[in-house]
């Protein structure tokens, strides 16, 4: 359990310098440079996302059950992921209107996996990977929406083409990983079996 903390604090404070530390961010990018300022950002994050895979992994090996989860939310676990997924396209194809609506798909992607994976598991571990990941998720949120108010951002509008093309390039990547990649990468098979 001990790599699965290290991981999750490594990883998401990373990836929460913008919420808690933006000053002394930009700080660092201002004396080492926008590149060197990534590289770090980038082998930070690779060794932390390392230590929770390794430390998660552990934990599954002799997991401590806090519940017995009821059939009916994996079924609910399996429309948020397809939702999760095509907010995670929506982040990446430019002038959609999940995007213009939204402003943050990525962000809101993340929470809605979080949330899913929460309700479909039942161990210490899951409760601490995915809790973890949907604190910071609705935190990231927040700010991320303040500050686009304070800098007054607003998103294009979009458009019904990208709309789609993120809907499907959404669902296709759901059904990938739900019925292929899911059990060859996490060794679960949503859709039963182990």
């Amino acid at each position: 359990m001990l790599y699965l903390l290290l991981g999750l604090l490594l990883f998401l404070g990373v990836h929460s310098s913008r919420i808690f530390a933006d000053g002394w961010r930009a700080s660092i990018i201002e004396r080492i440079g926008p590149m060197a300022w990534k590289g770090l950002y980038s082998l930070a994050s690779l060794l932390g996302f390392v230590l929770l895979l390794w430390g998660w992994g552990q934990a599954r090996l002799e997991p401590q059950v806090l519940w017995a989860t009821p059939v009916a939310l994996r079924h609910v676990a399996a429309l948020l992921t397809l939702v999760g997924f095509v907010l995670l396209a929506a982040a990446y194809v430019p002038g959609n209107l999940i995007k213009a609506r939204l402003h943050h798909p990525m962000v809101l992607g993340v929470k809605t996996w979080a949330l899913a994976h929460m309700l479909a598991n039942n161990t210490v571990a899951d409760l601490l990977l995915f809790g973890a990941f949907l604190v910071w998720a609705v935190v990231l949120f927040i700010v991320s929406r303040r500050r686009d108010r304070a800098q007054q951002r607003v998103e294009p509008p979009g458009r019904m083409g990208p709309t789609v093309l993120a809907l499907g390039l959404g669902v296709l990547a759901w059904a990938a990983f739900a019925f292929w990649l899911h059990a060859a990468l996490i060794g679960v098979r949503p859709f039963g079996g182990a």
